[in-house]
């Protein structure tokens, strides 16, 4: 009886080899039984994807059905069976399967990729700041431990004067073959070799300091700018400034956490800062000068007659630097107005008299 390929991968007739080729990575992935999926159904997707993803037997089974097969490559040991795996795992490419296995087929089945070098280590540390350090920016030292290149080799992981050689165990391609078993059979399989890491070659005597690994673990010195504007809780990144890559590899980032102090008078909202000033009544009811603390300094501030309380004056460009910006932010000033306790009879009277 023929077997409908098209419902098996769930495509339409007219599906593009595109779409074929999605379906069966998303139901091999689902299916396969290394993921606990049903061994069965996994070789029926295979059977399905090997037809419908070549356009000439597609064209054939579209024509005379899945019974066409029975003519080619031996019955059960053609594109149906798997007896052909170590061939090329019965006519399929392995890129399509993706990383059913993990580790993607390209590492499994060979090919001539060398394996790339681990980049460094990204590094993240706190630094504690001055209220007033975040808003105009400081700069400073750092003291810390980290992997960095080896200062002995360079990165490169071979003693001084040691010549690069072709690598025995791999014979310089960087990979070895070793037979795997799988639910499907053995296959020969490619790996990165283990003695060069995939370079092909290798130093004929290692770095006495590092050990060969290209890196050592020193204290650094570190300055570091801190712009202003900053807010509490922002990162900076210091690109290259993490851990050292063995042989050679790129460095890993710096990422600092920003810790700003509270200050004792003064609160923040982006690059603007809030305060609160206390005033008589009778500054209040007749006007004054006052002088007021801001980061800038002291600046002075006119208090009209007859402020109420919670009053709030805005003091222009002097909050914080913008950090992403140009110019300063501001200062707001709330006013606070004094209610006197404790008034003699004389003051008292006073008030009465006033009527206020």
């Amino acid at each position: 009886m023929s077997k409908d390929y098209y419902n098996i991968l769930g495509v339409a007739k007219d599906a593009s080899q595109a779409e074929i080729k999605t379906a069966f990575r998303k139901k091999a992935h689902e299916f396969h039984p290394d993921k606990g999926g049903d061994e069965s159904k996994f070789k029926e997707i295979n059977e399905a994807y090997q037809v419908l993803g070549n356009d000439q037997k597609r064209k054939q089974y579209d024509q005379f059905g899945s019974s066409f097969q029975n003519g080619q490559a031996g019955g059960s040991q053609g594109f149906g069976g798997f007896s052909g795996f170590n061939q090329g795992f019965g006519g399929i490419n392995m890129d399509d399967l993706g990383d059913i296995f993990g580790g993607g087929f390209g590492d499994i089945f060979g090919g001539s990729r060398r394996q790339k070098q681990s980049r460094g280590n990204d590094l993240e540390m706190g630094i504690v700041i001055d209220f007033e350090e975040a808003a105009f920016g400081t700069e400073k030292e750092l003291s810390f431990t980290k992997n960095v290149k080896c200062s002995s080799c360079d990165g490169s992981g071979g003693a001084p004067g040691a010549n690069l050689e072709t690598c025995k165990t791999c014979g310089g391609s960087g990979r070895v073959s070793k037979i795997q078993r799988t639910i499907l059979g053995n296959i020969q399989t490619q790996g990165t070799c283990p003695e060069c890491e995939g370079r092909g070659q290798i130093y004929s005597s290692k770095c006495s300091k590092c050990l060969g690994s290209g890196i050592s673990r020193e204290n650094v010195r570190l300055k570091v700018k801190i712009p202003g504007g900053i807010n509490n809780g922002e990162s900076i990144r210091l690109a290259g400034q993490g851990e050292a890559g063995e042989k050679g590899a790129s460095s890993g980032d710096l990422y600092l956490r920003i810790k700003v102090k509270e200050h004792k008078d003064f609160k923040r909202e982006g690059s603007d800062i809030y305060s609160q000033q206390s005033i008589s009544i009778s500054q209040a009811i007749l006007g004054d000068k006052i002088e007021v603390n801001t980061i800038h300094g002291e600046v002075k501030l006119k208090i009209p007659e007859g402020t109420q309380s919670g009053t709030i004056f805005k003091l222009k460009g002097k909050g914080t630097v913008q950090l992403r910006g140009i110019g300063h932010g501001d200062h707001f000033v709330k006013i606070k107005v004094l209610i006197p306790k404790g008034l003699n009879r004389t003051k008292k009277k006073l008030l009465e008299e006033l009527d206020i």
